[in-house]
């Protein structure tokens, strides 16, 4: 018989973001809605606004929003980025040709653009969250100077960072973090790799997880191809003081994915869900689709992120439109195949009835 009983850390994380539930929706930038945070956020757990893209005005409004439906509290996520860098113009002049090449031949009506500017301005998001003053705050991409974090942390907004190697975690904690989430190889999306080669740091979660839990002694949160309540005990028992949720959540109502990716994600394989470079120019993981095996052959001599993240931007929007899924940057974990969709409400109660289920079957 195993008895497990949560840790120290895992209570203490709990009860400092306010939640009732060691369960966080991931803030997965461009599908989430307000409707979705305040949902998650008001059945216990912590939702999480993605605003990696979001101009700051967009970032408060959003924030706003999610207040006027909940006063539980909540996080916003951001991406780490310079506010200038210098970006290849003939990598995409040639990016352009292709991708116009590509909307063409599927008949899409829409061609790409250079747009005012590359992505919003890191300074500007991190003001816009000072102000919004959510209950957390997740970085990825890389790490928040020492006065950023002493400015978090002065507004008691909860500091979690990104990382996806041992490496990167203890650097989170050395600046100052107040908990680390750890994503897993399995992970949806954009990798959060910012001190190696993304390819390095595909490490698997739960291989990981106990690594990390053993370098730093700040609570982790573990994100990676978690899609039940075992998943999420599992997670504990390694060391986790909560689960990262984001695919789980992808066929919530309330998430703004567009309907032919939500299908997609149900009929998912396995060998299916890669690496993709070619959307964005950072390493994400997702389904392979048309447009993937159309564009990902050459994605080393595309422009690197937010270039080619903005340029195809008119495409994606145009093949959300006409349904057309295999031409979308369907961004998923591992486990796609096993989403449920559920009103956020009701797939949190089902998460943590499985979460209970698994605890009581350790002790027969």
């Amino acid at each position: 018989m195993f008895n497990h009983r949560p840790s120290a850390l895992h209570d203490s994380f709990v009860r400092k973001l306010g939640i009732q539930h060691s369960l966080i929706q991931a803030p997965m930038a461009g599908c989430t809605t307000p409707d979705l945070v305040a949902a998650v956020s008001g059945a216990g757990a912590l939702g999480s606004l993605g605003a990696g893209y979001l101009e700051p005005q967009s970032m408060l409004d959003q924030a706003a929003q999610v207040r006027r439906l909940t006063d539980r509290p909540y996080a916003i996520g951001l991406f780490v980025l310079p506010d200038e860098f210098a970006v290849d113009m003939a990598a995409v002049s040639k990016a352009r040709e292709q991708l116009d090449a590509l909307m063409e031949r599927e008949g899409l009506a829409v061609r790409t653009r250079l747009p005012a500017r590359w992505a919003p301005r890191f300074s500007d998001q991190f003001a816009a969250l000072c102000e919004a003053r959510p209950a957390a705050a997740i970085f990825a991409f890389g790490l928040i100077d020492a006065a950023q974090v002493r400015e978090l942390k002065q507004r008691q907004i909860t500091v979690i960072g990104t990382a996806t190697t041992v490496a990167e975690a203890r650097a989170w904690a050395e600046r100052g973090a107040d908990a680390v989430s750890l994503q897993g190889a399995e992970a949806g999306g954009h990798r959060g790799t910012f001190l190696h080669d993304a390819d390095d740091a595909m490490i698997g979660l739960f291989a990981l997880l106990p690594m990390v839990a053993r370098a730093i002694n700040i609570p982790v949160v573990a994100a990676g191809g978690i899609m039940d309540g075992r998943g999420m005990l599992a997670a504990e028992i390694l060391g986790a003081s909560a689960s990262q949720l984001g695919t789980a959540f992808l066929g919530c109502p309330e998430s703004s994915a567009a309907e032919a990716w939500k299908q997609d994600l149900s009929q998912a394989v396995e060998h299916r869900v890669t690496t993709i470079r070619s959307f964005s120019g950072r390493a994400a993981r997702g389904l392979r689709n048309r447009y993937v095996e159309a564009m990902e052959p050459g994605a080393s001599n595309l422009p690197a992120y937010p270039a080619l993240n903005a340029l195809t931007a008119p495409l994606r929007r145009a093949a959300a439109e006409a349904g057309r899924g295999d031409l979308l940057s369907e961004w998923c974990g591992q486990a796609a195949t096993l989403v449920r969709p559920m009103p956020a409400a009701q797939l949190i109660a089902v998460l943590m009835d499985e979460y209970r289920a698994a605890r009581r079957s350790l002790t027969v």
